[in-house]
């Protein structure tokens, strides 16, 4: 969501980061009072209502502040906001569903599976499933598969189509 000029629409991007902070609240079925009480520093929960509506902006060392006390990396969260916003996925990534790649019956793909069943295990209920992988990443899981990396980013892309 750029103008015509190029500038970014800030109040927009805020916007989705707030929805992003108000899903990921809800998710845990916590009020704002809930998830004030968990920030290392207290805000008014007007404050906190201003974050999730995206009226006002937030800090970064208050977003990770936000995310640490929702048990969700800030960077996680940044990289939904921008895949939402955007439309696409982080220049230099991979998106990838922990979900299907666990699943898989593919015999090649043993060792990313194992590796996505730890992950999906790890995250926090209501969490994404998606995450997002660099190019040295993919290139590691490649490696662990014996398969090209081009070869495991087709499989990879066929099972999300």
């Amino acid at each position: 969501m750029t103008t015509a000029t190029g500038h970014i629409d800030t109040a927009a991007y805020q916007r989705v980061l707030g929805d992003e902070i108000r899903s990921l609240r809800k998710q845990r079925g916590w009020t704002r009072k809930e998830l004030n009480k968990r920030l290392q520093t207290e805000i008014s929960l007007q404050t906190l209502a201003t974050y999730e509506l995206g009226t006002r902006q937030c800090s970064v060392v208050r977003l990770v502040e936000i995310c640490h006390a929702l048990d969700v990396p800030a960077h996680e969260v940044l990289a939904r906001v921008h895949e939402r916003f955007f439309g696409d996925t982080p220049a230099g990534h991979v998106t990838l569903n922990l979900s299907l790649v666990a699943a898989t019956d593919n015999p090649r793909l043993a060792p990313l599976r194992r590796w996505a069943a730890g992950r999906l295990h790890a995250l926090p209920p209501g969490a994404s499933p998606e995450v997002h992988l660099d190019l040295a990443a993919l290139d590691n899981m490649a490696q662990l598969c014996q398969l090209p990396a081009a070869d495991l980013l087709r499989t990879l892309r066929s099972m999300t189509r």
